[in-house]
């Protein structure tokens, strides 16, 4: 599986690839305006990548917009809890902008809003840890997302790639029965914004139904909250009614849907965007 790679533009960051077919914006230096565009522009058509995809705060968005860019999802406070922040996407062919599952994501949108009042607690059994993962994980790791998800935009199924993010940015939450890690999912924190974003949500399939998502949510917010990070958001694969659910019951407003934004398992899934302000969290 070849990776998307993660490049500097001036003082941005944009990564890129075949795998999801699209150039993400994934943090933008308002320095770099409105060069950044036209990079992105010549990128595009260099590999006749289909779409590019942005996250700006909503301040920046005109001179986009003026370059044929959408809103595809707004997240309050998305920027250290005061700014609202915005997902923008550019498409260069069409037939992008046509998702075959549309149905079904109306469907499980409508699921997860159904169901969101019926929050339950999820107690842990008897036995079972939930915990941060340490470096000495990460293999035990990598082998869980190698079992669940067949490609992904990141390598999640490196070890390596693992221990780097972990010394760097993101946390990992596990639940583990003795030695064996069921369930796994990590927080992305960008400290600067106050904000990380909730993802790689993976169960082993022998223990999916169980509510461990709900339990690996509830333990990331906590750690959260204690680091004082404002805003949670996540961007969940919108034919998943689980993950849906899961964000909708743990108090998460919907967002928005980004159309055949990202690779995942062969093909390219449109994903929801969910965001919640974590409660007591400060400065």
């Amino acid at each position: 599986m070849n990776s998307d790679s993660v490049e500097s533009f001036g003082k941005s960051i944009l990564q890129h690839g075949p795998e999801n077919d699209r150039i993400y914006l994934m943090k933008l230096d308002p320095s770099d305006l409105p060069e950044v565009i036209s990079g992105i522009n010549r990128l595009a058509e260099q590999h006749n990548y289909s779409k590019a995809f942005i996250k700006i705060p909503g301040c920046l968005q005109k001179q986009f917009k003026d370059d044929g860019y959408r809103i595809e999802a707004a997240v309050p406070g998305l920027f250290k809890g005061v700014e609202d922040g915005l997902f923008m996407a550019r498409y260069y062919q069409a037939d992008r902008l046509v998702d075959p599952d549309q149905d079904l994501v109306k469907k499980v949108l409508e699921a997860a809003h159904l169901k969101a009042e019926q929050h339950h607690s999820v107690n842990l059994f008897d036995g079972y840890v939930c915990r941060l993962a340490t470096q000495a994980d990460c293999p035990q790791m990598a082998d869980l997302y190698q079992k669940t998800f067949a490609s992904y935009p990141f390598p999640i199924h490196d070890p390596e790639y693992l221990g780097k993010t972990m010394a760097e940015n993101i946390l990992y939450t596990g639940i583990w029965k003795g030695e064996q890690l069921l369930a796994l999912a990590s927080a992305e924190i960008d400290d600067q914004n106050s904000n990380a974003e909730l993802t790689d949500f993976a169960t082993d399939p022998d223990w999916r139904g169980h509510g461990l998502a709900n339990l690996l949510l509830q333990n990331l917010e906590k750690e959260l909250q204690l680091s004082g990070i404002q805003t949670g958001y996540t961007i969940a694969r919108a034919t998943s009614y689980g993950m849906n659910i899961c964000f909708a019951q743990n108090g998460y407003q919907f967002c928005g849907t980004l159309v055949k934004n990202t690779q995942i398992s062969g093909s390219l899934e449109s994903m929801n965007v969910w965001n919640k302000k974590l409660a007591g969290a400060v400065h």
